[in-house]
């Protein structure tokens, strides 16, 4: 079905479902669904097609890495919650910061250590910040706003120990082999980052509102205004910081510093194995491989630091399960996303593409593609959704115009934290607001504005970084 206009019908089926439902998931399986019956037009034909293309991306060596990574990194965090490890250091820190600066500063040093997932981020830091609402002196939005500025934008910058860098790679992985490129997915992810506009005009526009808004009005708003009641008990606020668990930050500190270093270390030491050398050590490792080994062997010591305090074997088993199991629904959305892009080849999406996008100007392509992928993962509010959908198309049009990979996987990237960022539908927005008891709603309705006026300053970037590229 080469040059066949069909190949774009489930691209075609993926977005409006998606939007209408307000879930990615069932998009892209009607999209695998509708792609798998063009190819096998039978009753059976269409399932069974569709089954292989689900085998095929599920028992790929380096999508098998992924998935154990994800369900490992998840229990992990789970056990430190279940220990008391992140309790402990909400107690510690709150009880240390006494004003509204110190407190803002513990929030972005911390990034440090708990760039992990942006959910990870927001029970740690969004209880210290909710205990100390009285010192902090800002509304409850400006403060949920300033908190997710240092989550999601900064964490899809991070290129190592984080629950993104696997999915990521993964997503420019499947595109590259699309359109038969040869090249490194992880560089191509490295090389993306300085192109992610919006991340950094975000975490701009973050640091401005902590440190250097005066607003009169901001600085006279009042926490009832916003959330139930000011001296609303933070212990209730999420389950990982509730009274019943135990009080040890060391629970949290010892296995974040481990799994850091280990995955730096282990990374050095795979690429030095190859080239030698210090720098081309880090450009030439296998990352995946490196922290995959460095998170299960953090787990495992994690388990018997954690023995070792007489937790109960049981009580740890279950709450790495428990903690694994919460990822299973981006494990099967990874598994229908590998299946879409393969469905789509397939069909002839890239040939389409090279015959029909050619007429496109290079110089409107990366900035429309920015805006297209803004107004998609707003509505469904799923970075990882939006990348999945998107990044095969812009990669293809990237191949087409011959405009440079990094800067059109960079501007995907963007769109989905756009949409992570701004959306009333993303988990982000509703995790925050849950824990600073925000209304969801009136809070992105808060965040819109300022997140339009960086959408479109990044549009404009991308329209100026188009010429030199």
């Amino acid at each position: 079905m080469e040059n066949n206009w069909v190949s774009i019908i489930p691209f075609l089926v993926v977005i409006p479902i998606a939007i209408k439902t307000k879930q990615v998931l069932p998009g892209l399986f009607a999209g695998l669904l509708v792609g798998s019956y063009l190819l096998q037009p039978s009753i059976v034909g269409g399932l069974e097609r569709m089954v292989q293309f689900l085998v095929k991306g599920l028992v790929d060596p380096k999508n098998i890495k992924i998935i154990v990574f994800l369900y490992a990194f998840s229990g992990l965090i789970s056990m430190i919650k279940l220990s008391g490890g992140i309790r402990g250091f909400v107690e510690e820190a709150s009880n240390r910061i006494q004003t509204k600066r110190g407190a803002l500063f513990l929030t972005y040093v911390s990034t440090i250590g708990t760039f992990a997932a942006p959910s990870f981020r927001f029970v740690t830091i969004a209880p210290i910040m909710r205990a100390l609402l009285k010192k902090v002196k800002m509304s409850t939005q400006e403060l949920g706003f300033v908190i997710e500025t240092t989550a999601t934008p900064i964490i899809v910058l991070i290129p190592i120990a984080t629950a993104f860098v696997g999915y990521m790679t993964s997503i420019v992985d499947i595109s590259l082999k699309n359109e038969n490129v040869v090249g490194d997915p992880y560089t191509l992810f490295i090389k993306s980052i300085p192109f992610n506009f919006f991340s950094f005009v975000m975490i701009i526009v973050g640091v401005y509102l902590s440190f250097f808004h005066h607003s009169k009005s901001t600085e006279e708003t009042d926490p009832n205004d916003v959330g139930e009641k000011e001296d609303d008990d933070w212990h209730n606020c999420d389950p990982a910081v509730g009274k019943d668990l135990p009080n040890k930050p060391w629970n949290l500190l010892i296995p974040l510093i481990l799994v850091v270093a280990l995955t730096l270390l282990l990374t050095w030491w795979d690429g030095y194995k190859k080239t030698g050398g210090f720098i081309k050590a880090f450009i030439s490792a296998d990352v995946m491989d490196a922290m995959l080994i460095a998170l299960l062997f953090t787990t495992i010591f994690t388990f018997i630091f954690l023995r070792v305090q007489h937790m109960k074997t049981g009580d740890l088993l279950n709450g790495f399960i428990f903690g694994g199991n919460e990822l299973m629904g981006v494990i099967v959305l990874l598994a229908v996303v590998w299946g879409l892009s393969s469905v789509t080849e397939e069909l002839g999406f890239s040939a389409f593409v090279t015959k029909y996008a050619e007429w496109i100007p290079p110089s409107v392509i990366v900035p429309l593609l920015f805006l297209f992928g803004c107004a998609v993962s707003y509505f469904i509010g799923s970075a990882w959704g939006t990348w999945g959908i998107l990044m095969p198309l812009g990669v293809s049009m990237a191949v087409v115009s011959e405009i440079s990979l990094p800067l059109v996987i960079g501007a995907v990237f963007a769109s989905g934290t756009f949409g992570a960022f701004a959306s009333p539908l993303s988990d982000d927005t509703n995790t925050i607001a849950r824990i600073l008891n925000l209304s969801v709603i009136k809070y992105a309705r808060y965040k819109l504005k300022p997140a339009l006026i960086a959408a479109a300053i990044t549009a404009f970037l991308y329209g100026i970084t188009v010429f030199f590229f």
